[in-house]
């Protein structure tokens, strides 16, 4: 059974900070991209920041130059550093993973989401 478990969202004031932690557990065979999503309600789910395997990464428009994304491989762990946070950035944040089990056969995981509410 594929885990991915989130932390590390709270309330924050605006212009603050917060580093959410997600990681992976299970029957994991390789990890490939693994990524930050968010979502307030009543509205679709949108891309943060994904990194690959290797390191590369992507970022939102509205979050480039305040969020980091980064992975420790070892632990099956990707971070987001979130600095310079604002009211718009108040949702929950999902984690996301493509992984396999079985080898040559990758699959799609979220995890349960953290909320973040920015707000003074």
């Amino acid at each position: 059974q594929v885990q991915l478990v989130e932390s590390g969202g709270g309330l924050v004031q605006p212009g603050g900070s917060l580093r959410l932690s997600c990681a992976a557990s299970g029957s994991i065979f390789s990890i490939y991209t693994m990524g930050w999503y968010r979502q307030v309600p009543g509205k679709q789910r949108d891309l943060v920041a994904t990194i690959t395997n290797g390191g590369s990464t992507n970022y939102a428009d509205s979050v480039k130059g305040r969020f980091t994304i980064s992975r420790d491989n070892a632990k099956k762990t990707i971070y987001l550093q979130m600095n310079v946070l604002k009211p718009e950035d108040t949702a929950v944040y999902y984690c996301n993973a493509d992984l396999t089990v079985v080898p040559g056969h990758i699959d799609n995981y979220w995890g349960r989401g953290t909320q973040v509410t920015v707000s003074s």
